[in-house]
């Protein structure tokens, strides 16, 4: 079971934090830093100092570490045009010299979009479909030639598809808890489903709908890998505990259903629910970027047990 750390800076994150999450993230063991892709806070937090662009975040950081795996949950579809995404992603993956991961969907929070004047169209998904082909046909394009694409909402005529990554393949991460229409694209396009924030019944029955739509799409559905992205609130004791989940406003025993929360002991046997039904990576959601002796507990007391 690889754990990655997934932080959310649009509430309240300046690059320096990132930064030093990041190298504790590669110090301690853990397999990627992920973060989210917002320019607005959520919920009651500040927010302060304000957002930091999620790419130009992974760049800062392809240079200033050396292992760790670095991607996004989830870029979204509405920020960027897809032709400057590829070249976005591909130029990131070469300054970390391969180690990026592109999750991509199709972009929800309307407030954010309004805030900073960013178009919020109807039909997301089926754009989001035209930004997968897209992305993924210019780095396959061989160098030499050029790729063209007609759609509905885009299209590309003549585009020299460079620069590429470092990569041969940029693993592309598809996920949410849609029935139909998500584990088609993950079938087609994905090189990793991931589920946030769903319990184990609903991550067994998600992952059933992609196996499912793989096969259906003549693929081996052990060639995708499926994952999950929990909260994590672990302590050494129940004191310790409560105050982590204070920290970041919230319960327990919310945090305990819904999430990876209790005693290194707890928290591993809830991993090995996950791992039972198929997932192979969990994508840690801290919350508190300041508390590095979180990582490092769960490092010692948690990772060391799953490995």
């Amino acid at each position: 079971m690889d754990l990655r750390i997934f932080t959310e800076p649009q509430q309240g994150a300046t690059y320096d934090t990132l930064l030093t999450v990041a190298k504790a993230t590669e110090d301690l063991g853990f397999d990627a830093f992920f973060r989210s892709d917002h320019y607005l806070r959520m919920g009651s937090v500040d927010g302060l100092p304000g957002p930091t662009d999620a790419w130009i975040t992974l760049a800062g950081l392809a240079r200033e570490t050396r292992r760790i795996r670095l991607g996004t949950l989830m870029t979204a579809g509405t920020f960027r045009l897809p032709g400057v995404l590829a070249i976005q992603v591909a130029q990131v993956d070469q300054m970390s010299g391969g180690r990026v991961e592109l999750g991509l969907g199709a972009g929800w929070f309307e407030e954010e979009h309004k805030a900073y004047g960013i178009p919020f169209p109807k039909e997301k998904f089926a754009r989001l479909e035209e930004q997968l082909e897209i992305v993924t046909g210019l780095w396959a394009t061989e160098v030499g030639k050029t790729f063209d694409f007609h759609g509905t909402y885009y299209d590309l005529t003549g585009s020299p598809a460079l620069p590429k990554p470092a990569q041969a393949r940029v693993p592309v991460l598809i996920g949410g808890h849609g029935a139909t229409r998500t584990p088609r694209l993950a079938a087609r396009y994905a090189d990793e489903f991931n589920i946030p924030f769903a319990s184990v019944e609903d991550s067994e029955r998600q992952f059933g709908r992609v196996r499912a739509a793989a096969r259906e799409a003549g693929r081996d559905p052990g060639t995708l890998i499926y994952s999950n992205a929990l909260v994590v609130c672990v302590g050494k004791d129940d004191q310790e505990v409560a105050r982590r989940a204070a920290a970041i406003g919230r319960e327990v025993d919310e945090l305990k259903l819904n999430g990876l929360a209790g005693s290194p002991a707890e928290v591993v046997d809830k991993i090995g629910r996950y791992a039972e039904i198929g997932s192979r990576r969990i994508y840690l959601q801290v919350l508190d970027l300041d508390d590095l002796d979180h990582l490092e507990l769960i490092s010692s007391q948690v990772q060391s047990q799953l490995s």
